[in-house]
């Protein structure tokens, strides 16, 4: 799947999309160069569970946390998401990843968006999706590619919103 994306708000967008897609779970790894807009989709995909605060990039404190955001799953019903958003740019050691307890945050049910995943090589699960953003032109590129079922299902359900 690739999508060129104009400008912050395409950015915000595009990650909506994906968080509606996401609301079972998901391992995303997020690869692209500084500035790209890593964080910003990430500020989208928050924003698929109701979340409207600030969403800064974690890159001192490794690891941001929203637990227990919201979302409607039928009308009158309402079920509840963690999403944990992963800056590994500073990241000394993948072996600091032990330390800080990262087995923790990957559940089946847990969103984890990892920037920066090549530095935690060895002590992160596998990625469901892989989600690249590259500058083009005046926007950006992203490029998203399912590594497991699960993945490839959250990939499909997008083109199915995209056709609606």
């Amino acid at each position: 799947m690739q999508r060129y994306l104009d400008g912050e708000a395409d950015t915000v967008a595009a990650g909506e999309l994906f968080g509606s897609a996401m609301r079972s779970g998901a391992v995303v790894y997020l690869d692209g160069q500084l500035g790209a807009g890593k964080t910003t989709f990430c500020r989208g995909v928050l924003r698929a569970f109701g979340y409207g605060g600030p969403v800064k990039s974690p890159t001192y404190t490794l690891v941001e946390a929203y637990e227990d955001l919201v979302y409607e799953t039928e009308p009158a019903q309402a079920t509840t998401v963690s999403v944990y958003h992963f800056d590994l740019y500073r990241l000394g050691d993948p072996e600091e990843l032990e330390y800080m307890g990262i087995r923790d945050y990957f559940d089946d049910h847990a969103i984890c968006l990892i920037e920066w995943p090549q530095r935690g090589s060895g002590f992160l699960p596998s990625a469901d999706i892989m989600v690249s953003i590259e500058s083009q032109g005046t926007g950006r590129l992203l490029a998203a590619r399912g590594m497991t079922l699960r993945g490839q299902q959250i990939l499909a359900q997008l083109s199915e919103y995209e056709a609606d």
